[in-house]
C-alpha cells in the first residue's frame, strides 16, 4: 500500500490545483461547449479542455514515481498524442477521420514500446494455454486501444460521469494488478484514479468545467494501456475477460449503441439519445442520481472482475458467463438495443 498512497495523493493534489488554471486557459483559447442540440443535457455554455489538468497530473506523477523505461515512455508519448488531438477538437472541432488517425498513431507508439496484446489465454483448458497472436498482435492491439479510447468518450454525457467511471475502473485495475503483483501497474492505476478524484469537485453536477475530448480520450487511452499491461499480459484464464468487465459500462453501452443504430438502419457513427444515461434520465432520475447509479454499476462490474480474477479457471469462466448474460438481459429490459423508430429522435 505504501507504493500507491503517495502517488495517489500527489495526483489528486495536482489535478485539484491545475483544474482552475486550465479553466482560465480554456476560456482564453475559446474551448467552450455551446449547447446546439437536444442531446446535450446542459443548457449553458461551459469551458472544455478540463482533461488537460488530468493529463498534467497523470504525466507528472508518473514521471515522479514510475521507472522511466520503454513502456512508460511509449505510454506518455501515446497519451500526449491523444491529448493534443483532444485539445484541437475542443477548440475548433476535429473530424472523426482525423481523430482516428491520431488514435492509430498513438496505438502504434504503444506497440513500439512493447505495450501490446501478444497472446490470449484459452479459458477452456485446465492449463490456461496461451494462443500466440503472431502478426495479428498489431491489428488486435490497435483495435483494442482505439475502441476503448472511444468508448469512454461516448459515455461522457453527464457531469462527472466519465471521470467517476474512469476512477472506479482504475481502482479495479489496481486490485487486479495486485493479484499478479504488478507494482508499476498498481502505481499507474492509483495515479489515474487520483487525477480523476481531483478533477471531480469541478466536474460533478453542477459542473464548472467539462473534461472535453482532451480528458475523455486521454483517460480512455490510459485505461486501454492499463488493461494491456495489467491483465492481458498475464497467463491467467481470465486475461481477456477481466478488462472487458472492469470497463463494462462504456464497453457494453457502446456495443449496444452499435447494435441499436444498425437495427434502426442508422450509421453507427450517428449520435442518438439511447445511451444508458439517457434511458435513466428518461425514467425520471436527476443528473446526480443517474451518475451515482452508473457509479454503482461500474463498482459492481469492478467487484465482479476482482472476484473473477481471484477465482480458479473453471469458476472464473462460469462467473464471467453469468455476468455477461445478466448484463444482456438487463440491457434488453432497458431498451439499450431497441429498434423502435420512436427511439431514433428522442
Amino acid at each position: 500500500m505504501g507504493n500507491i498512497i503517495m502517488p495517489f495523493i500527489i495526483s489528486v493534489a495536482l489535478s485539484l490545483s491545475m483544474t482552475p488554471i486550465v479553466k482560465k486557459i480554456a476560456v482564453k483559447v475559446g474551448a467552450i461547449d455551446i449547447p446546439k442540440d437536444e442531446r446535450r443535457v446542459h443548457k449553458k455554455s461551459m469551458p472544455l479542455m478540463g482533461g488537460l489538468a488530468l493529463y498534467i497530473s497523470v504525466i507528472v506523477t508518473s514521471l515522479l514515481f514510475l521507472p522511466i523505461d520503454k513502456t512508460l515512455i511509449s505510454i506518455i508519448i501515446g497519451g500526449s498524442i491523444i491529448c493534443i488531438s483532444g485539445i484541437i477538437d475542443d477548440i475548433k472541432d476535429l473530424s472523426p477521420r482525423a481523430k482516428l488517425v491520431f488514435q492509430i498513431i498513438a496505438a502504434i507508439v504503444l506497440i513500439l514500446g512493447d505495450v501490446k496484446i501478444d497472446a490470449i489465454t484459452n479459458p477452456f483448458t485446465k492449463t490456461s494455454k496461451l494462443i500466440e497472436l503472431g502478426i495479428f498482435s498489431i491489428p488486435i492491439t490497435i483495435f483494442w486501444v482505439v475502441g476503448i479510447t472511444n468508448t469512454l468518450n461516448l459515455i461522457d454525457g453527464l457531469d462527472g460521469l466519465a471521470a467517476g467511471v474512469a476512477m472506479i475502473a482504475s481502482l479495479s485495475f489496481l486490485f487486479v494488478a495486485g493479484k499478479f503483483n504488478y507494482i508499476p501497474v498498481m502505481i499507474m492505476s492509483a495515479i489515474i484514479a487520483g487525477g480523476c478524484l481531483g478533477f471531480l469537485p469541478y466536474n460533478f453536477n453542477p459542473a464548472k468545467i467539462f473534461m472535453g475530448d482532451t480528458g475523455a480520450l486521454f483517460l480512455g487511452f490510459m485505461l486501454a494501456s492499463l488493461s494491456i499491461e495489467g491483465v492481458m499480459k498475464s497467463v491467467a484464464t481470465i486475461a481477456v475477460v477481466v478488462p472487458i468487465i472492469i470497463l463494462g459500462v462504456p464497453i457494453f453501452d457502446t456495443t449496444f449503441a452499435i447494435f441499436r443504430r444498425l437495427l434502426n438502419g442508422k450509421s453507427i457513427a450517428e449520435a442518438d439519445k439511447g445511451h444508458l444515461h439517457h434511458r435513466l434520465l428518461k425514467m425520471g432520475y436527476s443528473q446526480k442520481k443517474t451518475v451515482l447509479i452508473l457509479y454503482a454499476i461500474s463498482a459492481i462490474f469492478g467487484l465482479c472482475a476482482v472476484l473473477i480474477a481471484k477465482a480458479n479457471s473453471k469458476r472464473a469462466v462460469t462467473m464471467a458467463i453469468i455476468v455477461f448474460i445478466i448484463t444482456i438481459l438487463l440491457a434488453g429490459k432497458m431498451g439499450l438495443y431497441s429498434s423502435k423508430k420512436e427511439d431514433e429522435n428522442e
